[in-house]
């Protein structure tokens, strides 16, 4: 048998070699993992706009999907006595907002010509759905709702609100229009309003 002597400083040559190749390889492969995670598409999630709009359209529409929240926050900030008298009431929805007006004689609704850009009056109409319980007994009525804002220089603000209420029954008619700006829905568009104004809208 020929025995080869391979000198020591080669054996650790070649060593040295085989280790530089097995990390170059390790570190080839997290170079192009770290590329290929760079060159994915990232999903930027956009922020929502807490701005307060100023077309009345605009301002109907977010109004509309916010209002039955802010409704139900009213009823658990002022219907204590109802509560402890085993009535629940909830907003359900509100329906779609329509924005043709009615024909109105110009009156004077609190604000004057300066705070207001050209005393213009909307008119927002919509519906509510609500439920009640009570005892076990559940009931719901649809409410109409007429509601006017003017924008003036620090932004919208409610005028005034009327409302027809219904029945649970449908046979039944819903009452002649009542002033209601103080009411359930009323506090509800004037905080929405007041949030809206200070941009702050959830």
């Amino acid at each position: 048998m020929i025995k080869i002597l391979v000198p020591m400083k080669f054996l650790l040559l070649i060593c040295s070699c085989c280790l530089f190749l097995s990390s170059g390889i390790r570190v080839l492969g997290k170079t192009e993992s770290t590329q290929n995670f760079l060159s994915q598409d990232l999903e930027i999630t956009e922020q929502p706009d807490k701005s307060c709009p100023l077309d009345v359209a605009t301002l109907s529409d977010r109004l509309i999907d916010d209002i039955a929240d802010y409704g139900n926050r009213v009823i658990q900030t002022t219907q204590d006595s109802h509560q402890e008298a085993g009535i629940y009431n909830y907003i359900i929805f509100a329906g779609k907002a329509e924005l043709q007006p009615l024909d109105l004689p110009r009156i004077d609704y609190g604000f004057s010509a300066t705070d207001s850009k050209e005393s213009i009056l909307e008119q927002i109409f919509f519906t509510t759905k609500e439920r009640e319980y009570f005892k076990l007994r559940k009931s719901e009525r649809q409410t109409y709702h007429w509601l006017f804002v003017t924008l003036t220089e620090s932004g919208w603000h409610l005028v005034a609100m009327f409302s027809r209420f219904g029945h649970e029954t449908q046979d039944t008619p819903p009452t002649p229009p009542q002033e209601s700006s103080k009411g359930i829905i009323g506090q509800a568009a004037s905080l929405w309003l007041r949030d809206c104004r200070a941009d702050s809208l959830r």
